[in-house]
Protein backbone atom coordinates (compact mmCIF):
# COMPACT_ATOMS: atom_id res chain seq x y z
CA UNK A 1 0.00 0.00 0.00
CA UNK A 2 1.28 3.43 -0.88
CA UNK A 3 0.07 5.75 1.87
CA UNK A 4 0.74 8.75 -0.36
CA UNK A 5 -2.26 7.81 -2.50
CA UNK A 6 -4.58 8.18 0.48
CA UNK A 7 -5.84 11.72 0.35
CA UNK A 8 -7.63 13.33 3.23
CA UNK A 9 -10.71 13.86 1.06
CA UNK A 10 -10.90 10.23 -0.07
CA UNK A 11 -10.38 8.95 3.47
CA UNK A 12 -13.04 11.33 4.78
CA UNK A 13 -15.61 10.30 2.18
CA UNK A 14 -14.92 6.61 2.75
CA UNK A 15 -15.06 7.00 6.54
CA UNK A 16 -18.39 8.84 6.26
CA UNK A 17 -19.89 6.21 3.96
CA UNK A 18 -18.62 3.15 5.85
CA UNK A 19 -19.41 4.54 9.29
CA UNK A 20 -22.93 5.56 8.26
CA UNK A 21 -23.65 2.20 6.64
CA UNK A 22 -22.32 0.08 9.50
CA UNK A 23 -24.09 2.35 12.00
CA UNK A 24 -27.37 2.01 10.08
CA UNK A 25 -27.22 -1.75 9.46
CA UNK A 26 -25.92 -2.83 12.86
CA UNK A 27 -28.24 -0.35 14.58
CA UNK A 28 -31.24 -1.67 12.65
CA UNK A 29 -30.39 -5.27 13.53
CA UNK A 30 -29.81 -4.38 17.20
CA UNK A 31 -33.05 -2.39 17.35
CA UNK A 32 -34.90 -5.38 15.86
CA UNK A 33 -33.27 -7.99 18.13
CA UNK A 34 -32.93 -6.15 21.43
CA UNK A 35 -35.83 -4.42 23.15
CA UNK A 36 -34.46 -0.88 23.01
CA UNK A 37 -37.94 0.65 23.24
CA UNK A 38 -38.46 -0.95 26.65
CA UNK A 39 -34.85 -0.42 27.73
CA UNK A 40 -34.83 3.28 26.89
CA UNK A 41 -38.15 3.86 28.63
CA UNK A 42 -36.97 2.30 31.90
CA UNK A 43 -36.68 4.75 34.82
CA UNK A 44 -32.85 4.54 34.77
CA UNK A 45 -32.59 5.35 31.07
CA UNK A 46 -35.51 7.65 30.27
CA UNK A 47 -33.93 10.66 31.96
CA UNK A 48 -30.99 10.79 29.58
CA UNK A 49 -31.90 8.71 26.51
CA UNK A 50 -34.35 9.88 23.86
CA UNK A 51 -37.24 7.52 23.35
CA UNK A 52 -37.12 5.39 20.21
CA UNK A 53 -40.12 7.16 18.66
CA UNK A 54 -38.48 10.60 18.94
CA UNK A 55 -38.04 12.01 15.40
CA UNK A 56 -34.37 12.84 15.99
CA UNK A 57 -33.66 9.11 16.49
CA UNK A 58 -34.73 8.45 12.89
CA UNK A 59 -32.46 11.28 11.75
CA UNK A 60 -29.46 9.76 13.55
CA UNK A 61 -27.99 7.88 10.57
CA UNK A 62 -28.15 10.98 8.37
CA UNK A 63 -26.11 12.87 10.98
CA UNK A 64 -23.30 10.30 11.15
CA UNK A 65 -21.28 12.21 8.56
CA UNK A 66 -20.06 14.30 11.50
CA UNK A 67 -18.48 11.26 13.12
CA UNK A 68 -17.10 10.09 9.78
CA UNK A 69 -15.25 13.40 9.47
CA UNK A 70 -13.91 13.04 13.02
CA UNK A 71 -12.70 9.50 12.29
CA UNK A 72 -10.89 10.73 9.17
CA UNK A 73 -9.26 13.55 11.15
CA UNK A 74 -7.95 10.99 13.64
CA UNK A 75 -6.95 8.33 11.10
CA UNK A 76 -5.30 10.50 8.45
CA UNK A 77 -2.11 11.31 10.41
CA UNK A 78 -1.84 7.59 11.24
CA UNK A 79 -2.63 6.35 7.72
CA UNK A 80 0.71 4.57 7.26
CA UNK A 81 0.20 2.55 10.43
CA UNK A 82 -3.52 1.94 9.98
CA UNK A 83 -3.72 1.30 6.25
CA UNK A 84 -0.15 0.34 5.34
CA UNK A 85 0.10 -2.86 7.35
CA UNK A 86 -1.40 -6.29 6.90
CA UNK A 87 -3.46 -6.16 10.09
CA UNK A 88 -4.17 -2.44 10.07
CA UNK A 89 -7.90 -3.09 10.37
CA UNK A 90 -7.24 -4.74 13.73
CA UNK A 91 -5.22 -1.72 14.89
CA UNK A 92 -8.14 0.53 13.87
CA UNK A 93 -10.59 -1.64 15.77
CA UNK A 94 -8.41 -1.83 18.89
CA UNK A 95 -8.04 1.96 18.85
CA UNK A 96 -11.79 2.43 18.54
CA UNK A 97 -12.56 -0.07 21.28
CA UNK A 98 -9.89 1.08 23.72
CA UNK A 99 -10.20 4.85 23.19
CA UNK A 100 -13.70 5.29 21.83
CA UNK A 101 -15.66 2.73 23.83
CA UNK A 102 -13.91 1.69 27.05
CA UNK A 103 -11.79 4.80 27.69
CA UNK A 104 -14.06 7.74 26.97
CA UNK A 105 -13.39 10.97 28.83
CA UNK A 106 -16.97 11.16 30.08
CA UNK A 107 -19.01 8.68 32.12
CA UNK A 108 -20.49 6.86 29.14
CA UNK A 109 -22.23 3.56 29.97
CA UNK A 110 -19.95 0.69 29.01
CA UNK A 111 -16.78 2.66 29.69
CA UNK A 112 -14.43 2.66 32.66
CA UNK A 113 -15.76 6.08 33.66
CA UNK A 114 -19.34 4.83 33.26
CA UNK A 115 -18.63 1.91 35.56
CA UNK A 116 -17.23 4.27 38.19
CA UNK A 117 -19.58 7.25 37.99
CA UNK A 118 -22.99 6.00 36.84
CA UNK A 119 -25.53 4.03 38.79
CA UNK A 120 -26.30 1.69 35.90
CA UNK A 121 -25.59 -1.92 36.85
CA UNK A 122 -22.33 -3.23 35.39
CA UNK A 123 -24.17 -6.14 33.80
CA UNK A 124 -26.34 -3.71 31.81
CA UNK A 125 -23.30 -1.68 30.80
CA UNK A 126 -20.94 -4.43 29.70
CA UNK A 127 -23.10 -7.49 28.97
CA UNK A 128 -25.97 -5.83 27.14
CA UNK A 129 -27.15 -5.73 23.58
CA UNK A 130 -25.83 -2.19 23.36
CA UNK A 131 -22.26 -3.34 24.01
CA UNK A 132 -22.61 -6.10 21.42
CA UNK A 133 -23.96 -3.51 18.99
CA UNK A 134 -21.08 -1.05 19.36
CA UNK A 135 -18.40 -3.74 19.33
CA UNK A 136 -19.91 -5.25 16.17
CA UNK A 137 -20.35 -1.91 14.46
CA UNK A 138 -16.81 -0.77 15.20
CA UNK A 139 -15.45 -4.16 14.03
CA UNK A 140 -17.30 -3.96 10.71
CA UNK A 141 -16.37 -0.30 10.28
CA UNK A 142 -12.68 -1.11 10.78
CA UNK A 143 -12.62 -4.05 8.40
CA UNK A 144 -14.65 -2.48 5.59
CA UNK A 145 -12.87 0.87 5.77
CA UNK A 146 -9.45 -0.83 5.72
CA UNK A 147 -10.41 -2.96 2.73
CA UNK A 148 -11.92 -0.09 0.75
CA UNK A 149 -8.98 2.25 1.38
CA UNK A 150 -6.52 -0.46 0.33
CA UNK A 151 -8.44 -1.47 -2.80
CA UNK A 152 -9.25 1.75 -4.67
CA UNK A 153 -9.12 -0.20 -7.94
CA UNK A 154 -12.36 -2.00 -7.01
CA UNK A 155 -14.68 0.54 -8.61
CA UNK A 156 -17.70 -1.69 -8.06
CA UNK A 157 -17.20 -1.19 -4.32
CA UNK A 158 -17.52 2.57 -4.78
CA UNK A 159 -20.84 2.04 -6.54
CA UNK A 160 -22.27 -0.53 -4.14
CA UNK A 161 -21.33 1.37 -0.98
CA UNK A 162 -22.36 4.68 -2.54
CA UNK A 163 -25.81 3.39 -3.47
CA UNK A 164 -26.31 1.75 -0.06
CA UNK A 165 -25.19 4.98 1.61
CA UNK A 166 -27.70 7.02 -0.42
CA UNK A 167 -30.48 4.57 0.51
CA UNK A 168 -29.58 4.71 4.22
CA UNK A 169 -29.62 8.52 4.16
CA UNK A 170 -32.92 8.55 2.27
CA UNK A 171 -34.52 6.13 4.75
CA UNK A 172 -33.21 8.18 7.67
CA UNK A 173 -34.61 11.42 6.26
CA UNK A 174 -37.95 9.80 5.42
CA UNK A 175 -38.12 8.29 8.90
CA UNK A 176 -37.52 11.70 10.42
CA UNK A 177 -40.17 13.36 8.23
CA UNK A 178 -42.68 10.62 9.06
CA UNK A 179 -41.95 10.68 12.81
CA UNK A 180 -42.15 14.49 12.88
CA UNK A 181 -45.54 14.37 11.13
CA UNK A 182 -44.40 15.96 7.86
CA UNK A 183 -45.01 12.83 5.82
CA UNK A 184 -47.97 10.46 5.94
CA UNK A 185 -47.25 6.91 7.03
CA UNK A 186 -49.13 4.32 4.93
CA UNK A 187 -51.51 2.19 6.95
Amino acid sequence: MNENRITFLSLTLKAIVVHTLTYFVVGFVAFSVFNYTADFSSPQMRTWMRQTDDPIIALGPALQFIRGILFALAFYPLREILFGRKNGWLVIWLLLVSLGIFSTFGPTPGSVEGAIYTTLPLREQFLSGGMLEILSQSFLFSGILYYWVNHPEKRWLNWVLGILFALAILMSLMGYLAAAGYMAIPA
